[in-house]
Order: structure tokens, then sequence, then C-alpha cells
């Protein structure tokens, strides 16, 4: 049996060089994810990998479903251990899937272990890394401890009094911030929409009657979040048509949605189209960055979702949001002097080279980057999706400009996914140079690598 190749991808001297020499040991911000920040309070040693791989990770339960395993070894009732050694029935036949090479790398950094896991194997590797757990007290602060993370953005609610983040502050060898996602104020077709904006008076003092009191209502907890470090803001489109309807109408549709009552397909973009637009004035004003998700199907498999839960791997690619419509808000914004600094993540594969060519539409003197395209998102965070990143879009937006990659995972052994990205990166640009297409000198080289994974996001964030 081979074992894990620490060339991996690093296929020529140079990438190897360049890797090793400029990537490699580099600090790792990691401005996207889904950790808990109660997680890293608490700091709890894990029990064993089977936790550590299986709580939380849709990644892995979709390709186990994929492979016919009953729902009890996934999220169900089955102990960790138990679906550990389900999982690792499938491993082998993960080639070519993101899964094999991430579970690699994150055996062989935290665990030391070289070998392909495998159903023959994994009693032992599950008693060997649940000993190492125990003896080196693995917890959540370890792991970004050993993986080098200088920085995490955790992902919050407006409504989240961040009691945990307070808790943490200064605590840390990682400092732990957070990222403003308001999607829940967004969401006005939803049945708990009514709900939430009681909850959001609540947390922010401020009572809600009309749209303009709901915008006043989030500055107010903006500003909160602001108070505590934070200049990140995160909005999940999984559909976005713009429309824009007057100011009477707007209000119209916002009482109807407090009331409970069926909005149009029409209302919904209405109000969506203004919502974002109040939002990306709001981050102009206080200076954060605008991080728009777009194009995400939610519960696909709505069966499924009422059965087991929402984030459970039932979201899927969507491809009706148009670049168009995106296109229009940050026009909209622009002409009102208020364009955030922005970083757009179309989940949408096909259409990553059209937003990237709007994104370089709406750059101007005000700062570097000011509109650019996100790191892989989601489906597109492996080889493929990074290479054509890589090949492709650098083609119509300078590479060299953008932050870098992140992690947007639940796990706490998923930086090597970091990892991944500088291996890639390095090839690439090896290639480049092999090719005869790049001749700029080293210098260019080593600050091109710095910048893509530490000097750019820290400048653009303002971390």
């Amino acid at each position: 049996m081979t074992t894990f190749d620490e060339n991996l991808y690093l296929d020529t001297e140079l990438a190897r060089h360049l890797y090793n020499q400029y990537a490699k040991n580099l600090p790792i911000i990691d401005y996207h994810c889904h950790v808990q920040a109660k997680e890293i309070f608490e700091n709890k040693e894990f029990e064993d990998i089977g936790q550590m791989w299986l709580a939380g990770d849709h990644y892995k339960w979709r390709a186990m479903r994929t492979f016919g395993i009953e729902e009890t070894y996934i999220t169900g009732s089955a102990s960790f251990e138990e679906k550990f050694y389900k999982f690792a029935e499938i491993v082998p036949y993960l080639i070519g899937n993101p899964l094999y090479i991430w579970c690699a790398l994150e055996l062989k950094r935290y665990f030391g272990i070289e070998e392909m896991l495998c159903a023959e194997n994994a009693e032992r590797i599950f008693a060997q890394t649940k000993a190492l757990i125990k003896s080196n007290h693995i917890t959540p602060q370890w792991c970004m401890e050993k993986s080098n993370v200088e920085l995490v953005c955790t992902t919050e609610d407006p409504i989240d009094d961040l009691c945990f983040h307070k808790k943490l502050a200064g605590k840390t060898k990682t400092r732990i911030l957070t990222a403003f996602r308001p999607d829940q104020a967004m969401f006005c077709e939803r049945s708990a929409f009514a709900s939430y904006v009681k909850k959001l008076e609540e947390a922010s003092g401020v009572s809600i009657a009309s749209f303009e009191d709901l915008v006043n209502a989030l500055e107010n907890r903006l500003l909160f979040f602001k108070s505590m470090g934070t200049t990140v803001s995160d909005d999940g489109i999984p559909y976005f048509s713009y429309v824009e309807v007057p100011e009477e109408k707007l209000e119209e549709i916002f009482a109807k949605a407090l009331g409970n009552e069926e909005l149009s397909s029409l209302e919904i973009d209405a109000y969506r189209t203004a919502f974002l637009y109040e939002m990306g004035k709001l981050y102009h004003t206080h200076g954060f960055v605008m991080q728009l998700h777009v194009g995400t199907y939610l519960d696909a498999n709505t069966s499924k979702v009422a059965a087991i839960g929402q984030s459970t791997g039932f979201d899927c690619t969507d491809d009706r949001s148009s670049v168009h419509s995106i296109g229009l808000l940050l026009d909209r914004l622009t002409k009102a002097h208020a364009l955030p600094k922005t970083i757009l993540y179309p989940l949408d594969l096909a259409k990553i080279e059209t937003f990237a060519v709007l994104a370089a539409g709406f750059c101007d003197s005000d700062v570097k980057a000011k509109v650019q395209l996100g790191a892989p998102w989601w489906f597109n965070d492996q080889v493929y999706g990074m290479e054509r990143q890589f090949e492709s879009v650098s083609n119509l937006y300078p590479l060299s400009l953008g932050v870098g990659m992140l992690t947007d995972s639940r796990s706490f052994l998923s930086y090597p996914r970091h990892e991944l990205y500088r291996r890639l990166l390095c090839r690439y640009l090896a290639r480049l140079v092999e090719r005869g297409e790049y001749f700029g000198g080293e210098e260019y080289l080593k600050e091109i690598i710095e910048r893509l994974c530490i000097t750019n996001v820290k400048e653009y964030f303002g971390f």
C-alpha cells in the first residue's frame, strides 16, 4: 500500500521550491467559516475522530448517501465509532473526490498517519487517533494552533449577543472575530420571518413597524458587531432577480410579510432587491466588506429536509441568479456613491468567468480590487475548481489581487484546505514560468504568493 506523498501536486522542482520556500509556513487567515465560538471557548477535548469528522460535515454525509449507506450511520443514532467505520468503507472509492485528499491531509497533519483509510485498517486507525487525541489533549484551539491559524471569522446572525466572542477576546493564540450575516431578515417569504423580526426588535431595542425601521435595527446591530472588531459581512443569496418598486409598495410588501401573508415572486424579488441595496449602503458607511454568496438551491430534497433538517447535505447549485441582476445592484450602489468593497462568490461554476468580468467593471481608484471574485466556494473548493480559477479567471481579473482561500467549514480539522490551495497555486505559477509565460523574477513570485496567502486579506479586510 502506498502512502501520502509530501510532493502532492508539486510535480516540478520549481513548484516544490516555491511552495516550501514561500507558501508552506505562512500563517492562515480563515475569513469565512462556520465553526462555533462556543466550541472554541469551551475548548473541550474531542472524543474521537468519528466525532471530529462526522458530527457536522455535510460533504461526508452526501458522499455516504451516494453509496447507499443507511441514515442511521450518517446523521442517525449510531455511535461516532460506527459512523467512522462506515465512512472508512467508502474512502478507497472516493478516487478523484476532494474528500479523499482532505482526509489524507487531515490524517497526516493532525495524526501523522500516511496510509489510506479503508475498512481493513479502520479499527486500528480509530484506536490510534483516539489515543493521540487523549495524549495530545486535542481540542478546537489545539487544532487552530497546530495549523498556524492567525485569525478566524465565524458567522453570526445580527441578533447574536456575541457573548463567547467577548469571552474569547485576547484569550487565544488565534484571534477570533465574526461576520455579520443578516439572511434571516432577508427571507421575507419564510413563515418564521415575523417571529425573527420580533427577536431583532429585542436585540436592537428598535421598534420595527416598517422596512425603514428594520434597516435601522440592522444598523444598530451592525454597529455592535463593529465594536467587536468585525469588518466582514456575509449575505447568502439563493436566488436573486433585481426588481425596483416605489417606497410605498415596498412598505406594503413588508407589512404582508409581517402578517405572514403569501407573497408573489415579484414581491419577494422587490423586497430582496431593496434589502441588499440598503445593506450595501450600510456596509459602505461603516467600513464593512460585503460578501455575496450567490446561487444556492436550498433544501432541494424537501422530504429529507423535513425528516433530518436543514444544512444536512441537501442543498445544491442553482443556475437562475443572473450576472445582470447582481450588476444592477452594484450599479445602483455605485450611483449612490455607496458601493462597499465587495467579494462575489458564484456557486454556479459556469458563471465564474462572467462574474469575474462583472467585478472588474466596478473597480475604481478608491481601493485596490474593490470588487473581486471570491475563493472557489462550497462545491468548487476542489482541485478542478481552484485550477479553473487560476487558469481561466486570471485571464479576466488579475489573480494576484485575490484574498486567497477559506474553509467555509464546520470542522476544526479543515485547515489543510488552505494547504491544498497553496500547493495548487505554486504549481500553477511554476507552470507559467516553465512555459515562458512569466519571467518577472523570483522576488515577484515570492510577493505574489505571500499576497495571495495572507497579505491581501489583511489589507482588504483591515485585520
